[in-house]
């Protein structure tokens, strides 16, 4: 098995499986894929929360705990800003993580409160090395996989916005870049050229194709709470055909 980092820097394109429980995580294991990652979405609709760091840290620990001790590929977990805005309680959200035995992590730099913001670049950068510097310090192995929203969050000229950001990042000690919500072929080539970390882009309608990302340089994709949505989806469909017809016919 390839340890996490090195999954992030083979020619091949890394497709992270995106996991919301035990379920989940097996059936993508049994799939075959090197590595799975949780979705914070999708485990807050499996638990009846909003997105937005409105589920409690224990909640997703516990959901961690479970999902870790049935798989053995690694697990990266998806923490949203850090369940908080102080640098040293995200370091230990970090810790109790690492302790699980998680390896890689996704921190973003934008949160919710009303709506969803970002977060001043300098701040964010600053996080980004104390949490680099702590975990360098204690020999603490976990991939940071730095989010970056302008184009989720709607931002005028996002690819700009990015492209500045990002480079803070790699220089205060991002190990990767996701970049959610970028589909242009162009803009995508653009930020690729602009790193030299791994480039993470997200499942969403009109993606280019895992060959076409493979050609522009991305190195890893994950598919977010989409899958989950999905399924979500279908159930409901199913329910409805079910109470409609007066029959369980539909599910056979």
């Amino acid at each position: 098995m390839k340890p996490f980092k090195e999954l992030h820097q083979q020619k091949e394109i890394f497709h992270l499986g995106n996991v919301w429980d035990v379920q989940s995580a097996l059936l993508f294991q049994k799939a075959g894929f090197k590595a799975i990652g949780t979705s914070s979405a999708a485990i807050a609709a499996s638990l009846g929360y909003d997105d937005g760091e409105n589920m409690p840290f224990e909640d997703l620990v516990w959901v961690v705990k479970k999902i870790h001790a049935k798989v053995h590929i690694p697990l990266s977990v998806d923490i949203e800003g850090g369940y908080s805005r102080n640098v040293d309680d995200i370091i230990e959200n970090i810790k109790v993580l690492y302790q699980i035995g998680v390896v890689g992590i996704n921190i973003e730099d934008s949160a919710v409160s009303e709506k969803r913001e970002m977060i001043d670049t300098k701040i964010f950068s600053n996080t980004i090395a104390k949490v680099k510097s702590y975990l360098s310090k204690n020999k603490m192995d976990i991939f940071l996989n730095i989010r970056t929203d302008a184009y989720l969050s709607g931002l005028e000229n996002p690819l700009k916005n990015t492209l500045e950001r990002i480079k803070q990042y790699e220089n205060s000690g991002a190990d990767g870049i996701f970049v959610p919500c970028i589909i242009d072929e162009k803009e995508i080539a653009r930020v690729v050229q602009a790193t030299s970390l791994p480039v993470n882009v997200l499942c969403m309608p009109h993606l280019p194709n895992f060959n076409t990302l493979e050609k522009l340089g991305v190195k890893r994709i994950s598919s977010g709470h989409f899958i989950h949505h999905y399924m979500a989806d279908h159930l409901e469909q199913s329910i409805h055909t079910i109470v409609k017809n007066k029959s369980f016919n539909s599910l056979f």
